[in-house]
């Protein structure tokens, strides 16, 4: 919101103070002052002068010739190159020595031979925004009314003598988005009295009884709808006054009629409508939800398509309006709209704010409505404008106005204890001060002793509570009058939760292990799924759907972290970043049938290419799967989980079909790691030997046990026994060890894979494991016939069960 500091002076009394002092006192009663625009800043020595002579430069085609009245007696000759300019106009002039916002400097010239004492200004060069002036005065020297007087300042004529305070206001704060709220404001903080803008109705048409009607058929999207009726108003360009308060606020001038119900919705805080009364079929107005495949072309000349969750304001024969957003072309207000009928209402602003969003359209109004307007102000800002249309297009009142209400219109009454503002001041807050506070924020107080009962405008909805109001005494009365205690309240320590620290370790953990930590966004996009080879029927092909997405690449929440570690990878490559291993850790977004909200589980994954550093004590080791396997147990068994295994991963298409693994925890597949599938990789231009994995960090936690348990030593000597056996192709080596497992007995405490042997004089179809195995007893010592028993009783196992043979 931009407060116009000299329009503020028409409601309240400033007392001399600055501008800066106004907005320092503002900002310490809690409505943020964030800037403070000095309008005309750098413009000095620019007079008004009007053209009385013009000719053409005689060596120059482009050039004309001026001489101009300037309030000095004489005519001033100046030389121009603008072609807009005419005898009898009146231009702002920079005179010799004058200063212009750019840094310019006029001096006295000769161009072509001709002397020029000045220079014609345009309003660019005045530091006025192109966007507030009108059409016809955006380009070109700057044209002013007829009337001007010539030879004053230029800045007073132009309302460049002005300084436009930029708030920055909570959402509670809606009351502030008017100039008589923030007028309110200004008049408690100062102790000022507030002087509400006079209206003066002259209501000399007819009765607008029986010339138009209003229905409202949606009372949940609209509370109130009045509608005013002038007739005989006359189109034309506003006062200069009114455009300088307009242009001060950030708002460009375009009609009187358009100007109007742009001044009272800044004056008010509440947004206008004009509808050309002639247009409206049937002289009636119907306040409705649209109606499947209903269209409307709005005011800028786009056809809006409409849904039923959408509030229209419609005519006997359809939308003629979309409420609290735009109004529609055909009822537009023109050169020739002769008759008006003026809307002031009250629309619910989630449905507003649901409304602009769907359509893209977003304006001074619609901003308003979502954050809520006055209730009981519809009618007097309906009658104000009115006021103006008569003084400034001529315009004949129609006596009344239709005022459709669809909930009662009732103020606040709230008590406030004296002895509860005190306790929360934490000191003494005389009572006459408390009464002066509230009334200059124009609440009705009534004295009952130690208590307080106020009555709050419908302009202060944010006030409902006894605590509201204490808020309002404190912060006018002055935060720093708040004595300075120690809090008297015992304390507790923050800490992390189990899942909190859980996560920090998972971190350490990965850095621990050489890998760098990534953050990407939750959004993404379903290429991305494609170009990561997704399965079509996967379960993560289900994702949530951005309704309003930045961008096509962030149309959806992720369900796995994959594609964005990829993506890491790619741009580090890119960038000939060649030996890369990041980590992730992060939620995932999964709808479930029947939820309302998706299920979130934290994830890790992890990527990697190329190799690790080289130091003068190691040698390169290669990002590859094993690399990332190592890295996944030592997580595991950091987390003390031990009831895991590996098993084939053929289905998954992101990965190689013949080097990726599932993580099982117990029967659930908790993860998967493995080798990028080669079409993967090429999709993202990534080496072929990349790998990753991603584990589901719930899961783990779920089954973390950090609680440590120590044994004793071992006081007898273990014994370490080998087994090489040849199976068939598609026996895993997981396998063998379980068998080996389960018919090792407690005796058997440690089984590991060594050797992997294909060749010549091994048969086709089948592949050589070789196997260490270690046995150990807590109480003696093993003999060779126990081991050797427990050995055959495996080999047999084996043989029986998987078809073995000892090699």
């Amino acid at each position: 919101m931009r407060v116009s500091y000299n329009w503020l002076q028409e409601y309240v009394d400033l007392k001399g103070i600055s501008p800066r002092e106004l907005a320092e006192k503002l900002t310490l009663s809690g409505v943020a002052v964030e800037r403070l625009d000095v309008l005309g800043e750098g413009v000095e020595k620019v007079v008004t002068g009007r053209i009385e002579e013009l000719v053409r430069h005689p060596d120059a085609d482009k050039l004309q010739i001026c001489k101009l009245n300037v309030g000095k007696g004489e005519l001033l000759q100046i030389v121009t190159g603008a072609s807009n300019v005419a005898v009898g106009q009146v231009v702002p002039v920079a005179l010799v020595g004058a200063k212009l916002p750019s840094g310019m400097n006029i001096k006295k010239s000769k161009l072509r031979g001709v002397e020029s004492f000045g220079m014609l200004c345009s309003g660019e060069e005045l530091a006025i925004e192109k966007k507030l002036l009108p059409e016809n005065q955006q380009d070109g020297i700057l044209i002013l009314p007829p009337d001007t007087p010539v030879g004053v300042d230029a800045k007073e004529v132009l309302g460049l003598n002005d300084v436009a305070l930029e708030l920055e206001l909570t959402p509670n704060r809606a009351d502030c988005l008017s100039m008589v709220g923030v007028a309110r404001e200004v008049a408690a903080v100062l102790g000022s009295e507030f002087k509400a803008p006079g209206l003066d109705l002259v209501e000399e048409a007819g009765s607008i009884a029986g010339q138009d009607k209003v229905t409202i058929e949606d009372a949940e999207l609209c509370s109130r709808y009045v509608a005013k009726l002038i007739k005989d108003v006359r189109i034309a360009p506003s006062p200069a006054w009114i455009q300088r308060r307009l242009q001060a606020a950030g708002v460009r001038p375009i009609n009187n009629v358009v100007d109007v119900t742009n001044y009272v919705m800044l004056e008010f805080g509440q947004p206008l409508h004009a509808f050309d009364y002639e247009t409206l079929e049937g002289r009636e107005i119907i306040v409705r939800r649209a109606r499947p495949g209903e269209e409307l072309v709005s005011l800028d000349g786009q056809t809006r398509k409409l849904d039923e969750e959408m509030l229209v304001i419609a005519d006997a024969k359809g939308p003629v309006a979309i409420a609290g957003v735009m109004g529609g072309l055909h009822t537009e207000v023109t050169a020739t709209t002769r008759d008006i009928l003026l809307e002031s209402a009250y629309f619910n602003g989630t449905g507003i704010r649901r409304t602009s969003r769907r359509l893209g359209l977003r304006s001074e109004a619609s901003m308003r409505f979502e954050k809520g307007i006055d209730l009981g102000g519809c009618l007097r800002a309906a009658e104000r404008a009115a006021q103006l249309f008569r003084e400034l297009a001529g315009g004949k009142l129609c006596q009344g106005a239709i005022d459709n209400r669809a909930v009662d219109i009732k103020e606040q009454v709230i008590t406030l204890s004296l002895s509860r503002l005190d306790r929360y001041m934490g000191a003494p807050v005389p009572k006459d001060a408390a009464v002066s506070i509230l009334r200059g924020l124009q609440f009705q107080v009534e004295d009952r002793g130690e208590e307080l009962v106020v009555t709050v405008p419908t302009a202060r909805p944010d006030i409902a509570l006894e605590e509201d109001l204490i808020e309002e005494v404190i912060r006018i009365y002055g935060y720093d009058k708040v004595p300075v205690t120690l809090p008297v309240e015992a304390t507790t320590q923050g800490r992390k939760t189990v899942e909190q620290g859980l996560e920090d370790l998972v971190k350490d953990i990965m850095v621990g292990s050489g890998l760098t930590e990534v953050i990407n966004l939750s959004f993404t996009s379903r290429q991305m799924m494609d170009t990561a080879r997704v399965a079509a029927g996967s379960s993560l092909r289900k994702a949530v759907v951005i309704q309003n997405p930045l961008s096509e690449e962030q149309g959806i929440l992720r369900t796995t972290l994959l594609p964005g570690v990829l993506e890491v990878l790619r741009r580090n490559l890119s960038r000939r970043v060649k030996d890369a291993a990041v980590f992730e850790v992060g939620r995932v977004f999964r709808p479930e049938e029947g939820a309302v909200l998706p299920n979130e589980p934290l994830m890790l994954a992890v990527g990697g290419m190329g190799f690790t550093k080289v130091n003068w004590a190691q040698t390169r080791i290669p990002y590859d799967f094993y690399f990332l396997k190592g890295v996944l147990e030592t997580l595991l068994d950091t987390l003390g989980i031990k009831d895991y295994r590996f098993v084939r991963e053929a289905e998954n298409p992101t990965f190689h079909p013949g080097r990726a693994a599932a993580l099982m925890l117990g029967d659930r597949i908790s993860g998967v790691i493995g080798q990028l599938h080669p079409d993967v990789a090429e999709n993202f231009e990534l080496p072929p030997e990349a790998c990753l994995f991603e584990v589901n960090l719930d899961l783990l936690m779920a089954n973390a046990n950090l609680q440590k348990r120590y044994e004793s030593l071992p006081k007898f000597p273990g014994v370490e026994r080998d087994l090489a056996v040849v199976v068939q192709e598609g026996v895993t080596a997981e396998r063998v060890r379980e068998v080996i497992v389960a018919n090792g007995g407690e005796l058997l405490r440690e089984v590991s894979l060594f050797d992997v042997f294909r060749g010549k004089q091994i048969e086709a179809g089948y592949k050589s494991l070789a196997l260490s195995m270690r046995y150990q007893a807590q109480d003696r010592t093993l003999t060779d016939d126990e081991v050797n028993s427990l050995q055959q009783g495996i080999a047999d196992a084996l043989a029986r069960e998987l078809g073995a043979e000892l090699r």
